[in-house]
């Protein structure tokens, strides 16, 4: 699976991250639905330090799709609300 963090770079995670990044965006959805900001500020850094240590970075020049594109680290909750539309950031 290769996890663009806009404004950042590219990473590919391999399959055995992958229940651990849906338990993260789940942490993240639910800060969300509650209006929780501390939650919301710890999951999401939570999540995209996760993806940074467990993934390989991409090169620059590389040309791949992205399978999930998460929003820069400056996300705020208001603007993850916009995003959020009853599901998180992870497609099924």
């Amino acid at each position: 699976m290769i996890v663009r963090i806009a404004g950042e770079d590219q990473f590919r995670l391999d399959g055995e991250h992958e229940s651990r990044l849906k338990d993260l965006d789940g942490a993240v959805l639910d800060a969300v639905e509650n209006g929780d900001q501390a939650a919301f500020e710890r999951a999401f850094q939570e999540l995209l330090a996760f993806v940074r240590a467990s993934g390989t970075p991409l090169a620059e020049d590389a040309l791949e799709s992205s399978d999930l594109i998460l929003p820069p680290p400056d996300t705020t909750l208001t603007e993850a609300v916009e995003d959020f539309n009853g599901e998180g950031w992870l497609p099924d």
